[in-house]
């Protein structure tokens, strides 16, 4: 199997990064202090962010247009 197919589990926590109000704020605003600490503790903290990333092949802070 290969290491980067995505699970139901990661959409689930995907979902869950689309839901969640501090990474809602930095996408849309793309600035301020919730951007940067999004930014700073997606890759390496949040297990949503990760999957967010896995999901839509890109970073939690970045746009969805």
């Amino acid at each position: 199997m290969n290491s980067m197919s995505v699970t139901e589990k990661d959409r689930q926590k995907a979902k869950k990064c689309l839901e969640c109000p501090v990474c809602r704020k930095a996408r849309e605003a793309q600035k301020g202090f919730l951007f940067w600490f999004v930014k700073t503790i997606e890759g390496g903290l949040c297990p949503y962010c990760r999957a967010y990333e896995k999901v839509y092949g890109k970073r939690a802070h970045e746009p969805m247009k």
